[in-house]
This record gives structure tokens, sequence and C-alpha cells, in this order.
């Protein structure tokens, strides 16, 4: 397959792996839309085209939240992509407090193009609790995760100055709007 059959059939993958899960903001958004917008983010505003990469962040999620392995990732789509999406995967097997702290630990360690992926995963992520918060989060809650991404996102630094530099005018809107 060529570089844009292979991003196609990521985002199909991923399309049918993520059948029926919807984001946890108010607007209740079908899930494939936010690692379409991770992909979207690296290209759009990152100016990466390495395929590699826009095809991990359409599959950041996969292992994760899917019925997926890395192992099955490999076989799809190579060992490149699936080292970079299991760079980025939480182990759900360890409490939530837990893969919040190792993943500050983590990021400063992780190859650039996984650190390219979980920089646009926290834009992502943070836009949307500053915009289109879950329900039951409390102001207090939206701030925590904030500022938690933005612990993660210190050591991702020098990844991609682009991206920096939008999630750095994120925050200051997102404090604004939080208060």
């Amino acid at each position: 397959m060529n570089n844009l059959s292979n991003l196609l059939h990521a985002a199909s993958f991923a399309a049918q792996c993520h059948t029926g899960q919807k984001r946890k903001g108010e607007r209740g958004e079908p899930y494939i839309n936010h690692p379409l917008e991770v992909a979207n983010l690296i290209a759009n505003v990152g100016g990466i085209d390495d395929v590699d990469i826009l095809i991990a962040a359409i599959l950041h999620d996969t292992v994760e939240d899917c019925d997926v392995t890395g192992d099955e990732i490999t076989e799809l789509f190579g060992e490149l992509v699936a080292g970079c999406v299991l760079e980025v995967t939480d182990d759900k097997s360890l409490p939530k407090m837990e893969r919040k702290r190792l993943q500050v630990e983590h990021a400063p360690h992780l190859s650039d193009g996984a650190k390219i992926v979980k920089l646009a995963d926290k834009i992502s992520n943070i836009n949307d609790i500053t915009n289109s918060p879950p329900a039951d989060w409390s102001i207090e809650r939206r701030r925590e995760y904030i500022e938690w991404g933005a612990s993660v996102v210190a050591g991702l630094r020098g990844a991609n100055e682009s991206l920096e530099r939008h999630f750095d005018e994120l925050m200051e809107r997102a404090i604004t709007k939080l208060g």
C-alpha cells in the first residue's frame, strides 16, 4: 500500500475499533473525532507529514481503549507505528492516579514521534475539557486536569515548536476561561 492508502486504512480501522464510543464531553461526540483531531493537529499545526506519525496518532487509543493488541498494529501498520502507539498507551491495570503520574514521569523519555502524538493528544483533551467538559466535572476538576496536562507537556518540550506554541496559547485561553 502507498502512504495515502495506509493512512486511510488506519482511519477506517480506528473508526471500526471506536464504533459506539463517545467522548465524555457534554456534546457526546463520536470518539473517532478525537484521534482524527490529533492527526490533524500534527499535520496542520505541527507541519508534520511523516505518515507513520500520522497513523500512530489515528491509532493512539486503540490498544488502550479497544480490543486491539500491539501485535495486531505491528502486523497491519508496521513496527514503527506500533512502537509509537505502545509508547503513548497507558497500562489500564494500574490505578488512574498511577497512570497519570507515569505519564508525567515518562514524557521526557518518549521517542520524538511519540512526544508529538502525546503533545497533540494533550492539546485535543485540554481543548475538550475547556470547551465541552463532562457534565459532572466541576471547575476545580477541570483546572486540575489542565494543570496535570501542562505537567505532561513540560516533559515533551522540544518535540515540535508549533505544537508547543499552540498548546501555550490554549493554556492561556483555558486559564482565562476557568478563572
